[in-house]
């Protein structure tokens, strides 16, 4: 079946950005697993502990920043596999509508979440 429309189109923007997004989750999760898994041998995966480094400002940012990564690549995937399968029209604006909508919300609510945690 030959691709629609997709801003998986090679030397596109979306295309660019979803190379970017993965390529940052891929070496956040590893330097993540790195840390607390070898260098700190888990020492502290507690709820506790992670409320307490939340109040460090990098660790914060890398969990917005990582949260917004995440989201905008797993959407914009999302969204281009409908497109390929065949999504046109009306649907595809309503669908796209629902996902922004719902990746907005789902990032102001992990950014509250995340200031909660800091205690900020």
């Amino acid at each position: 079946m030959a691709e629609r429309y997709s801003s998986f189109a090679p030397g596109g923007t979306a295309w660019l950005l979803q190379r970017i997004t993965a390529a940052f989750l891929v070496v956040v999760l590893a330097f993540h697993f790195f840390l607390l898994h070898f260098v700190n041998h888990a020492a502290d995966v507690t709820f506790a502990g992670t409320q307490a480094r939340m109040e460090n400002v990098g660790y914060f940012l890398t969990m917005v920043l990582f949260l917004i990564a995440g989201t905008f690549h797993g959407v914009n995937g999302v969204y281009n596999a409908l497109i390929n399968q065949g999504l046109e029209g009306t649907q595809k604006k309503v669908v796209l509508a629902v996902l922004v909508i719902a990746s907005v919300g789902l990032i102001a609510q992990g950014i509250w979440v995340a200031i909660e945690m800091a205690g900020w």
